[in-house]
C-alpha cells in the first residue's frame, strides 16, 4: 500500500538546502529567457519593464522579512497557512477567527500555488518550440511556434518534474543545487556579452541586424520589394530560395554594411530602444512601472517556499528565516537587475522592442545575434544552444521547487482535513505528498495548454503575412487563425501570468496581515520589523491587486487579460467559499474556534 497515515516528513534539510531550493523557485536563468517576452507585449508600458522589477523586488523584500520573522515563532510545514492558524490561535482575542483565516489563506494561496506550475509547464512549451524551431526551421517556427505542439511538452514536462518531486525531497535538493550554479554562471556570462556588444557599437557603426524568418543575424542591409496584395502595397524581404536575407548590393555588388542606431520610437509612436543607461532604470510613466510590476512578481515569488519545508529542515527556527531573504536577495538583488538591465540596454534598431514583441523567445534571438557578433556568422546558433541547456535545467528546477512547495500547502490542508482528507496522506516509502503531487502534475498539465492556446493573442497579434509563411502542419500552424481574430483575443498566457500573480498579491497581502497579529503584544515586538514593513508590505500588495482593476481604465496596458484574470480569481473565491461552508456543515465543525490555545515565549 503506497499510503502511510501515520508517517512524518524527516528533517533532512540544512541552511544550504533549504536556501537552494527558494533559489531554484527564483531562477533567473528561466524567467529571463521566460517573462522578457510577455513584459515586452504589455503596450507601451516596455520601458519601465527594470523599475517595475525593482518596485516588485521591494515589496517581495518586505514579505519576506515578514515570512522569515514568522517562520521564528511557527517553525512548521503549511508555509502561510500554518502561520495564519498559529497567530490567531495564539493571540489573546483574536483566536476564535484561527480555523477561518487558515482556510482563506490556504485556498486563497492555492490560486498562486496551483497555477503558477501551470505557467512554468506552459513556458516550458514556448521555450521547446523555440529550440525545436531553431534546429527544424522547415518543422516549426522558431519565433512563433505550434501551439499543439507547446501544449504537448507543457504535458510531458507537467508529469516528468512531478515523477521527480515525488520521489523525495533531498535528491530535488541536489537537482538544485546544481541547476543553480550552473544556470547563474551561464546567464550572469551572457549579460557581460550583451553590454559588451552595446559599448561596443556606438550609434552610425557596423552591427548585426535580426531577421525573424530566418531565425538569425546578419552584418548587411536586407534587400527589399514592394508587394501589392489586394490593393495593398507592403514592402517585404527579399529572399533566396532558402528563406535567407538577400543583401542591399553598391554599386560595386557588394552588400551594403548594416549601421545600428538606437532611435526612442517608431513612426507609430511604439518603444524602440533605449538611448542611454539612465533611460533603462527611469520610469518613463510611473502608470508603466505599476503594469511591469505587477507581471514582474512572478519571476520573484518563491521565497516563501522554504517555509512550506519546515517539516523538513534540521533547524527550522534559525535556517529559515536567513535562507527566506538571502535566496532573495541573490536572485532578486543581483541576478535579475543585472540581467534585466543588460537585455533591456543591448535593444537597438536591429533588434529593438518591437521585434521582442513579435518573439517567443526575444532572449533567444538575442543569444543568436550576439553569439554571431563574437563567434562568427552562423555560429550564435550554438551558442544560444549551449545557453538554452542552461535554461532548460533551470526550468526544471523551478517548476520542481514550486510544486514541491504547492504539494506540501495542499498536504497540510488535507491533514487538517481542510480539503479532502487524502491529500494528507504521505507515501509510505518516499514520505512525500504524492497525492497532492500527481494531482498537481494534472493541473498544470491542463494551465500549461490553456497558457499556450493563444499565445499572440491582444497586442502581441501576428500579422497576416507572418502567418502565412509559417511552415503548416498540425502540430506547426494549427491555432493560428488570423490578426483580426488574434488581436480580438486575451493574450493567454499573460492572461494566466496574472492570474497567478493575483493570486500571489493575495496571500503575500494576508501574510504581512498575519506578521501584525502575531507580534501584535508579543514579548519580542520589534515596531520596524513587525509594524512599519508589514504594514508597507500590506499596503503595496493592495496597490498591486487594485492596479488591475483601475489599469485598463487609466489607459495603462491592455484590459482584457487583467480582467479576466480578475474574473478568474473571484471565482476561486465564489467556489471556495461554497466549498468552506458544505465542508463545515459535512464534517459537523464550527466556522469559529471555541478554544484557545497559547504558544510557548519565544527567546
Amino acid at each position: 500500500m503506497a499510503d502511510n497515515p501515520t508517517s512524518e516528513m524527516k528533517p533532512t534539510l540544512g541552511l544550504t538546502g533549504l536556501t537552494f531550493n527558494a533559489m531554484a523557485l527564483i531562477a533567473p536563468g528561466a524567467f529571463l529567457w521566460l517573462t522578457f517576452a510577455p513584459q515586452a507585449t504589455e503596450g507601451t508600458t516596455a520601458p519601465a519593464m527594470w523599475l517595475g522589477i525593482f518596485i516588485a523586488l521591494l515589496l517581495c523584500l518586505a514579505t519576506a522579512s515578514c515570512y522569515a520573522e514568522l517562520a521564528k515563532l511557527y517553525p512548521g510545514p503549511g508555509s502561510s497557512y500554518f502561520f495564519a492558524e498559529q497567530a490567531f490561535l495564539n493571540h489573546d482575542k483574536a483566536w476564535r477567527y484561527a480555523r477561518l483565516s487558515k482556510f482563506i489563506v490556504g485556498w486563497g494561496s492555492h490560486l498562486y500555488y496551483w497555477v503558477y506550475p501551470g505557467v512554468m509547464v506552459g513556458v516550458t512549451g514556448i521555450f521547446v518550440g523555440y529550440i525545436v524551431g531553431t534546429l527544424w526551421p522547415n518543422f516549426m517556427s522558431a519565433s512563433n511556434p505550434g501551439p499543439a505542439f507547446m501544449g504537448l511538452v507543457a504535458i510531458v514536462f507537467s508529469f516528468f518534474v512531478a515523477y521527480i518531486a515525488y520521489r523525495g525531497v533531498v535528491g530535488s535538493t541536489m537537482v538544485n543545487i546544481a541547476i543553480n550554479v550552473i544556470q547563474i554562471s551561464a546567464l550572469v556570462l551572457f549579460s557581460v556579452l550583451l553590454l559588451g556588444y552595446r559599448m561596443n557599437h556606438p550609434s552610425g557603426s557596423v552591427a548585426w541586424q535580426w531577421d525573424a524568418q530566418s531565425g538569425d543575424a546578419y552584418a548587411y542591409q536586407f534587400r527589399t520589394k514592394t508587394v501589392v496584395d489586394h490593393g495593398q502595397a507592403t514592402v517585404e524581404i527579399s529572399r533566396d530560395s532558402s528563406g535567407r536575407p538577400l543583401p542591399e548590393l553598391d554599386a560595386s555588388g557588394k552588400a551594403v554594411p548594416y549601421h545600428v542606431s538606437y532611435p526612442a520610437h517608431d513612426a507609430s509612436g511604439n518603444f524602440l530602444t533605449h538611448k542611454s543607461a539612465p533611460s533603462v532604470i527611469s520610469p518613463h510613466e510611473w502608470g508603466w512601472v505599476f503594469v511591469q510590476a505587477t507581471i514582474a512578481i512572478l519571476i520573484l515569488v518563491g521565497f516563501e517556499s522554504v517555509t512550506a519545508l519546515g517539516g523538513e529542515a534540521k533547524n527550522p527556527k534559525h535556517h529559515i528565516p536567513i535562507a527566506v531573504i538571502t535566496s532573495l536577495l541573490i536572485q532578486g538583488a543581483f541576478c535579475y537587475l543585472f540581467e534585466y538591465f543588460a537585455a533591456n540596454y543591448f535593444l537597438n534598431s536591429g533588434y529593438a522592442m518591437t521585434n521582442a514583441t513579435a518573439s517567443a523567445a526575444p532572449i533567444g534571438d538575442m543569444m543568436v545575434m550576439v553569439g554571431d557578433a563574437i563567434f562568427g556568422p552562423g555560429r550564435g546558433r550554438y551558442f544560444m544552444l549551449a545557453e538554452a541547456f542552461t535554461v532548460f535545467l533551470a526550468l526544471i528546477g523551478t517548476t520542481l521547487a514550486c510544486m514541491n512547495t504547492g504539494a506540501r500547502v495542499t498536504y497540510a490542508m488535507g491533514k487538517d482535513e481542510e480539503v479532502p482528507e487524502h491529500f494528507g496522506l504521505l507515501h509510505s516509502k518516499n514520505l512525500t505528498p504524492h497525492r497532492a503531487i500527481w494531482t498537481l502534475a494534472g493541473i498544470s498539465a491542463v494551465i500549461g495548454c490553456l497558457a499556450v492556446s493563444m499565445l499572440f493573442g491582444d497586442a502581441g497579434a501576428l500579422s497576416d503575412a507572418t502567418i502565412k509563411a509559417l511552415p503548416h502542419g498540425f502540430w506547426s500552424s494549427w491555432g493560428y487563425t488570423s490578426h483580426a481574430v488574434m488581436a480580438a483575443m486575451p493574450n493567454s498566457l499573460i492572461t494566466i501570468t496574472l492570474a497567478s500573480n493575483f493570486g500571489t498579491f493575495l496571500l503575500y497581502g494576508l501574510s504581512c496581515l498575519i506578521c501584525i497579529v502575531a507580534y501584535q503584544n508579543h514579548l519580542n515586538f520589534h515596531p520596524v520589523r513587525h509594524l512599519a514593513i508589514p504594514i508597507f508590505g500590506l499596503l503595496a500588495n493592495l496597490a498591486c491587486m487594485a492596479f488591475y482593476l483601475i489599469g485598463p481604465f487609466m489607459g495603462y496596458g491592455t484590459p482584457k487579460e487583467p480582467l479576466l484574470a480578475l474574473g478568474i480569481a473571484l471565482v476561486w473565491a465564489i467556489y471556495g467559499g461554497i466549498y468552506f461552508t458544505r465542508r463545515t456543515r459535512v464534517m459537523g465543525r464550527t466556522t469559529l474556534v471555541t478554544r484557545a490555545a497559547r504558544e510557548e515565549p519565544v527567546n
